[in-house]
């Protein structure tokens, strides 16, 4: 969103601009095009048609091979060589606000760092292209790009979300969103049936998937579960964080918006916080969704965003090598006599495998849950026992992570009691599997 200089609230300061109190009431519905009838004006004066075009492929059009594999692409951190220098790692812009030209415009494209920022631009240009998107839009985590998704609905919006998803977002849904007029009905998302019960035509906004799920890693058939929603006239977004555009394109199989929480595999070094959106169409909630960052100020940082960059960069041959890694260790400890149930998409015993198997192409991700055989004590014990997986939270990053899912989120958790997840890192397979050995015989 480059923004232009008509005089509104999103071309103004901070100071210039409060938020307007009824923004997320259950009533307002927010301007498809008030974000864009400021956007824009001065670069591109043919008007508002294909502006949404000209920020998500800018770099594309003058850089960029479009033959180029996403791993290219990745690698490159998008093959953008800075025209003043040469230099194949751009510099990183924190400026906040930007001169005007003499008659008040923007003609070189920016306004104020509230809304827009070059290095975020072009993080948001290489999400688009790994996820073969029309435009991105970054946010300081993935809380704030979910709930900005859901906050750019139309009122009253009846959402459906699953059963078993992210907890801070379930969360968020349950206690926070009934204030904004949002309300969600809760699924099993794997059960197409139940999926297209739980519809009310003409007042369903959105259907919610998260796949793999976190963290019995519940698999959903993204293709069936758009049809469904579609031909009732819905959207479909898909958190797919645990997947990542690595193993798995959403958009490609007809979801409309694709979620990740970029902390995780994306930047994948546990040293940035952020969130994307990527959406298949510059349709009317981009717009809103844009406007929601702006107005809330949840753009992400420009250190940030270089980071993430940075990141981007090795995607695929670390989320390779993790998948690798976690297959070995699923294999290794399913009908382990301490363990009752190891679930991984990728073994044959898990419920979701076959999905897994169509949408999944590469791998089954780095992710697995484990349930101790003698209860959540043990669990919780064994995990105790650990050293070289380090108990935390999070996911996605270079180090491996074990976590007891139950006690973190607590009361009204689905997560069962003896369950452990874990986050399979970098390290010597062989490494993980003895520290692991080690603490289930010895707690």
């Amino acid at each position: 969103m480059i923004l232009g200089a008509e005089t509104n609230s999103l071309s103004m300061s901070s100071d210039e601009a409060p938020l307007s109190s009824d923004l997320f009431s259950p009533s307002h519905e927010l301007n498809s095009r008030d974000l864009h009838d400021t956007a824009f004006e001065a670069a591109t004066p043919e008007g508002l048609d294909g502006r949404i075009e000209d920020h998500s492929r800018a770099i594309s059009r003058s850089q960029m091979r479009h033959d180029w594999k996403p791993e290219t692409i990745a690698a490159q951190g998008g093959g953008v060589i800075d025209p003043a220098t040469g230099a194949i790692v751009p510099p990183i812009h924190v400026a906040t606000t930007f001169v005007r030209d003499t008659d008040n415009q923007y003609r070189r494209g920016y306004c104020y760092g509230r809304s827009d920022n070059a290095t975020v631009r072009q993080a948001e240009h290489v999400l688009s292209e790994l996820e073969n998107g029309s435009a991105t839009l970054l946010f300081g985590s993935g809380m704030a790009a979910a709930t900005s998704t859901f906050l750019a609905l139309p009122r009253p919006a009846h959402v459906i979300a699953p059963t078993v998803m992210y907890w801070g977002l379930r969360q968020w849904l349950t206690e926070d969103a009934p204030k904004y007029g949002i309300e969600t009905s809760f699924v099993d998302a794997g059960d197409a049936a139940a999926l297209s019960s739980a519809i009310r035509p003409g007042h369903t906004r959105l259907v919610w998937i998260e796949t793999p799920s976190n963290p019995l890693w519940t698999l959903t058939d993204i293709a069936d579960a758009a049809r469904t929603a579609h031909a009732a006239g819905v959207l479909v977004a898909v958190d797919s964080t645990v997947s990542t555009p690595v193993l798995t394109r959403p958009l490609m199989l007809g979801a409309d918006l694709v979620l990740h929480s970029a902390t995780k595999y994306l930047n994948g070094h546990s040293d940035v916080v952020a969130g994307a959106i990527v959406f298949a169409k510059t349709h009317a909630l981009f717009d809103s969704a844009a406007r929601v960052r702006s107005m809330l100020g949840a753009i992400l940082g420009a250190m940030e965003a270089a980071l993430l960059l940075r990141g981007l960069r090795t995607l695929h041959i670390r989320v390779r090598h993790q998948s690798h890694s976690a297959m070995i260790i699923a294999r290794h400890f399913e009908g382990h006599p301490a363990i009752a149930q190891v679930l991984y998409p990728g073994l044959e015993s898990h419920h979701g495998h076959d999905i897994a198997a169509r949408q999944m192409k590469g791998g089954f991700g780095g992710m697995l849950s484990m349930r101790h055989r003698k209860g959540e004590v043990s669990a919780i014990a064994s995990a105790a026992k650990m050293t070289l997986w380090k108990r935390a939270t999070s996911l996605g990053g270079v180090e491996s992570l074990v976590e007891h899912r139950s006690s973190i989120e607590g009361p009204g958790s689905p997560c069962p009691s003896d369950l452990l997840r874990f986050s399979v890192g970098l390290e010597d397979v062989g490494d993980l599997i003895a520290d692991l050995e080690s603490a289930l015989a010895s707690a």
